[in-house]
């Protein structure tokens, strides 16, 4: 095997290996969220500290969401930075920019490397039939379906990243 095939086989066994670790992250603090029964109110507040801290100083917060693909849903991985809050009678929706630093097919990537993406996100309690009527949280896109779920992680923040918004 040439040594550019191994390099490459390579690269790709990390992108799976990642892959998974960002599995049972999601799934682990999905579980986290449910057991702790958090509320839209709850989740609305922490992203409105975020553009707070967006706006003073410039702060990054990682997210994991879960991309659709043809026959199942995979985390991915990036740096949001929260514009700002708009609440409205259905809802409150999250003007946000994301600047995605794994995904499956792309493999671990450098904040930069893929153009920021601007995105509106909806923050709403999500009904569960299957636990008696419980809510859980969701932050879903509504620009486009396959991107849904996303839990973004108060206590990992930086503020180096604001060069790479359009």
């Amino acid at each position: 095997m040439a040594s550019t095939e191994l390099i490459a086989e390579y690269r790709r066994w990390l992108a799976f290996q990642r892959q998974e670790q960002l599995t049972r992250e999601h799934q682990g603090v999905s579980q986290r969220l449910d057991d702790a029964r958090a509320t839209a109110n709850q989740v609305i507040q922490a992203y409105r500290s975020m553009a707070e801290k967006a706006a003073t100083e410039g702060a990054f917060y990682r997210t994991l969401f879960l991309r659709e693909y043809v026959e199942t849903a995979l985390p991915c991985e990036g740096w949001l930075f929260v514009r700002r809050l708009i609440n409205e009678e259905n809802g409150t929706k999250v003007k946000a920019t994301l600047l995605e630093t794994f995904n499956l097919a792309d493999g671990i990537l450098e904040p930069g490397d893929k153009p920021a993406r601007k995105l509106t996100l909806e923050i709403f309690d999500r009904v569960q039939l299957d636990k008696g009527m419980r809510t859980q949280v969701r932050v879903d896109t509504i620009e486009t379906g396959g991107d849904f779920h996303f839990i973004t992680l108060l206590d990992a923040a930086r503020g180096d990243l604001r060069r790479h918004l359009d």
